[in-house]
């Protein structure tokens, strides 16, 4: 590569292509998609897979092997959580069937964002047991990115 070649750097706004996968098959997969586009530091990624991008160069592809727990932390038993029916009624439509694998968007306090919860359980009185943690949570995480440009 040429001297001048673009590197990662904190906050880097990136162009590329990346699949993140666990045990269980690929989470997101963008290769035969439009690359993503995204900036570091700003949470689309997780610390730890961005610390793998940083210092490479434009047009790398690299494939990195992170430990169980390493990407996206350890699972924890308090972000398995009940909701009640009527708090599900209130945040969305009051008409949806929940099943168990769906995944579900819920706005953050401040309205500003979301975060997701895999549906686990439906109870028999409507309320819903919601899996917060990160899909890959606790699992060794295979990282393949191929780096399209870097500003």
């Amino acid at each position: 590569m040429a001297p001048n070649t673009p590197r990662v750097q904190p906050g880097s706004f990136l162009t590329l292509h990346y699949r993140l996968c666990g045990p269980g098959g690929d989470i997101i997969n963008t290769f035969s998609d439009k690359p993503a586009t995204l900036s570091l530091g700003t949470g689309e990624l997780s610390p730890a897979v961005e610390r793998h991008l940083l210092g490479m160069e434009e047009g790398a592809r690299a494939v990195f092997e992170l430990a169980a727990g390493e990407a996206f932390g350890e699972r924890n038993t308090e972000m398995v959580q009940w909701v009640a029916r009527s708090l599900l009624d209130k945040m969305g439509d009051p008409d949806e069937q929940y099943h168990v694998g769906d995944v579900v968007q819920f706005p953050t306090p401040d309205g500003l964002s979301q975060y997701a919860g895999a549906v686990r359980q439906v109870g028999e009185d409507g309320s819903v047991l919601f899996d917060f943690n990160h899909p890959l949570a606790g699992q060794p995480v295979t990282f393949e990115v191929h780096l399209i440009g870097v500003l």
